[in-house]
């Protein structure tokens, strides 16, 4: 026991003195580390909405007005956008609703035509076309005719060159006769169409103001037709080709009518007569141009044809002079050779 007291004691002693050691050096060794002290400031130690704390500090006056500006700015340009993308929507909803009302106007209005129109069509009333041969076909035959049996009575090659001449000719006078009169009858065509176009639109819409003048459509419509018119092709070239140039105008609603009926159904159900009557204006001035063109022609095949016949009659004629020398030079030749027989003999 008394060996344990002693070694407790020891343990005892070597402890105090590790720890008297460490003391030591820590008050010898000892360092004093400075923090910096920042002054902060919050809004929790005071009063939260007191004015003090803002009007009376210019840093924070600064700082909200600064806020206030750059709020108000974006406010504004929010503002302006808003206003400018309701000012479109508006715009747009405001033509919708003007078509969607035409539109359901007009087919109204074609439901109660169609109601009182006979439903039962034959296949006897669809007209057929006749297709006869055209002017320019005739005129060739006959010159190629006339240039063969002239040119080949006389002589094979001179009959030959005629009848290219004169085919030469006449499919030249065919192509520009068939172009003049293309052209008149578009002109007449247009005119026509235009009137008709104007009357359906002012007897759909019941004002005329909103229909525009024959001479506005002519100026838009001017150099668009070039083979052949239709009362279809201008009501679909105007409808639709020239909304933009005359919507800017002011006849919107006018484009929207004739886009709306510009169908072939609906022309031949409820606009038949108008659509005939641009037919009949095209045929009819084709008709009178190429019987003008014809008669032109005619009295120039007339001066033609005498020339020729005055050309075949002076190569008769020579023909018939060389035959008459030679067989007179033959004949003396004859009597010659018979004198210089009988002298030799």
């Amino acid at each position: 026991m008394k060996v344990h007291y002693f070694n407790i004691l020891l343990f005892y002693l070597s402890l105090n003195i590790l720890l008297l050691s460490s003391k030591v050096y820590n008050q010898r060794n000892h360092y004093i580390t400075r923090t910096s002290k920042t002054n902060t400031r919050a809004l929790c130690e005071c009063e939260l909405y007191a004015p003090s704390n803002y009007d009376n500090d210019p840093e924070m006056k600064e700082v909200m007005q600064y806020f206030d500006r750059q709020t108000s700015q974006h406010f504004e340009e929010y503002n302006e956008r808003i206003i400018k993308n309701r000012q479109k929507c508006k715009e747009k909803c405001e033509k919708d609703i003007q078509k969607i009302i035409l539109k359901d106007k007009i087919e109204k209005e074609l439901a109660e035509k169609f109601v009182t129109l006979e439903t039962n069509i034959d296949t006897n009333d669809i007209p057929t076309c006749v297709c006869e041969k055209s002017i320019e076909d005739k005129m060739e035959k006959t010159c190629l005719k006339c240039g063969g049996v002239l040119g080949g009575g006389v002589a094979p090659a001179w009959g030959l060159l005629s009848g290219l001449g004169y085919s030469a000719w006449t499919n030249y006078a065919g192509t520009t006769l068939v172009k003049i009169a293309t052209d008149k009858s578009i002109a007449e065509g247009l005119k026509v169409g235009l009137t008709k176009a104007t009357e359906i639109a002012t007897q759909i819409l019941k004002d005329s103001t909103k229909v525009p003048s024959i001479d506005i459509l002519k100026n838009v419509t001017a150099d668009v037709f070039t083979e052949n018119i239709t009362l279809l092709d201008i009501l679909k070239h105007v409808g639709s080709n020239m909304y933009d140039t005359l919507g800017a105008k002011g006849y919107s609603e006018y484009c929207f009518t004739l886009e709306s009926i510009a169908n072939p159904t609906k022309i031949r159900i409820f606009y038949p007569q108008q659509a005939a009557a641009v037919t009949n204006a095209v045929s009819d001035a084709k008709k009178l141009v190429l019987a003008d063109a014809a008669h032109v022609t005619s009295s120039l095949y007339t001066v033609i044809i005498a020339s020729v016949v005055a050309i075949v009659i002076i190569v008769f004629v020579m023909v018939i002079i060389y035959l008459i020398l030679r067989y007179r030079r033959k004949k003396k030749m004859k009597k010659k050779s018979q004198y210089i027989k009988l002298l030799k003999e």
